[in-house]
């Protein structure tokens, strides 16, 4: 079966690094705006009996979401044999419950609108906290990806003499696993509470890693406001300037140009969500991953 790539728009970087490990075309379509602002779809390349696939990442996700539906939508019209969605962010994953009285749990209404339109979905570590398993919310054959290894490999070959940091005890699973693949120490902080309001945070063994390079890593890097008090903590304690790594650069607001000024050595984030952080590369897996899952369908 041929396959054939469409990049939604800011998707392009890629989709083109995609599409050659893929052995796969780039497909053409006209996506854009009527002045009343609803959607046209146009595609025109030769779709029929191809597997098309839609690479959109999906922060900011409610302007790309009728693009995306209408585009798969339009391939299916022309014949295509089937349409696989890789999102390498997933948005609407923290809504799984009703926190409070009134509200939908949108993870699951937003899986469904998705599940209606895609044949097959390709992610990399979406948000799943009080959900085992992708499935629970997707009705179609998915994958989830983990850029656990491509962040290791990045440090093996970027640091010299790092130790990777925990800013809490619910990190410690996620960060000891990197630290195991880049052959790298790591560390936990330490909340000592002296009362209500006074908690004191230390770095332990913190003689030992004084001339490391502290590597700070969390999935999702939003507000920055955690990395920026951990970065805090560990000048406290007369550590170097961290590196942050993030998989998913969402940087809301002035996060990305605070977390700069707070004194880090770098940030270095996946390419899941286009940014000038972006420096680890997952298009290789993602392609190998996206051609197994075609097999599904």
């Amino acid at each position: 079966m041929k396959t054939i790539l469409f990049s939604l728009p800011g998707n392009e970087k890629l989709t083109a690094l995609m599409a050659k490990k893929m052995d796969a075309e780039i497909g053409k379509a006209t996506l854009r705006n009527f002045p009343d602002g609803e959607s046209y779809t146009r595609i025109l390349s030769d779709v029929k009996d191809k597997c098309v696939v839609l690479i959109c990442t999906l922060h900011e996700p409610d302007e790309k979401l009728l693009p995306l539906y209408f585009l798969s939508h339009t391939a299916k019209s022309l014949g295509a044999m089937c349409t696989c969605l890789v999102a390498p962010y997933l948005a609407y994953m923290r809504q799984d419950k009703v926190f409070n009285e009134g509200e939908g749990v949108t993870s699951g209404f937003f899986g469904k609108l998705i599940s209606g339109f895609a044949d097959s979905i390709t992610t990399v570590d979406p948000h799943l906290h009080r959900i085992s398993s992708l499935g629970e919310v997707y009705q179609i054959p998915n994958k989830v990806i983990h850029a656990a290894d491509a962040i290791s490999d990045w440090i093996k070959e970027n640091v010299e003499n790092p130790v990777l940091i925990g800013p809490d005890s619910e990190s410690e699973q996620w960060v000891s696993e990197v630290a195991k693949n880049a052959g790298a120490p790591f560390t936990v902080l330490q909340k000592v509470r002296h009362g209500d309001r006074d908690v004191e945070v230390s770095v332990p063994d913190v003689e030992k890693y004084k001339n490391a390079t502290p590597i700070l890593v969390d999935d999702i890097i939003s507000t920055a406001r955690t990395m920026i008090e951990t970065v805090e903590q560990l000048k406290r304690a007369g550590m170097k300037p961290p590196i942050c790594v993030g998989i998913h650069a969402v940087f809301s607001g002035n996060a990305y140009q605070d977390l700069l000024d707070s004194g880090v050595e770098k940030i270095v984030t996946c390419n899941t969500i286009p940014h000038p952080s972006n420096a680890i590369d997952l298009s290789d897996i993602l392609a190998k991953e996206v051609k197994k899952l075609m097999h599904h369908i």
